[in-house]
């Protein structure tokens, strides 16, 4: 009978992770840097979705200051992105031991 249980819960896992993908794709994070000068917006997959950079920055003297605020502001934004996964998968989870290491997504 256990393993049934352990089957069946499995299978709501599997349809739970599924729905949570979906809603995954939806959500968005922000992040910045520079004090708001440079933010970037990504899915909470990782997936960016879009940079924005303070017109005061826009000189051509400044062009690797920019790329290196992006590059920081998009390690922000990813680092909430997985925060929140790793909250969501903790919730959907929710007792059933899963082993170290295992990835989901």
């Amino acid at each position: 009978m256990d393993l049934m249980k352990m089957m069946k819960q499995a299978a709501q896992l599997q349809q739970k992770m599924q729905e949570m993908q979906a809603e995954l794709d939806q959500i968005e994070v922000n992040g910045s840097s520079g004090a708001g000068l440079v933010s970037v917006t990504l899915t909470a997959k990782g997936e960016l979705k879009s940079v924005k950079i303070d017109n005061s920055l826009i000189k051509p003297e400044d062009k690797e200051i920019i790329e290196d605020l992006v590059v920081t502001a998009h390690a922000d934004a990813r680092r909430k992105a997985e925060a929140l996964l790793q909250e969501k998968m903790q919730a959907l989870t929710g007792g059933l031991p899963l082993p170290p290491g295992l990835k989901l997504f």
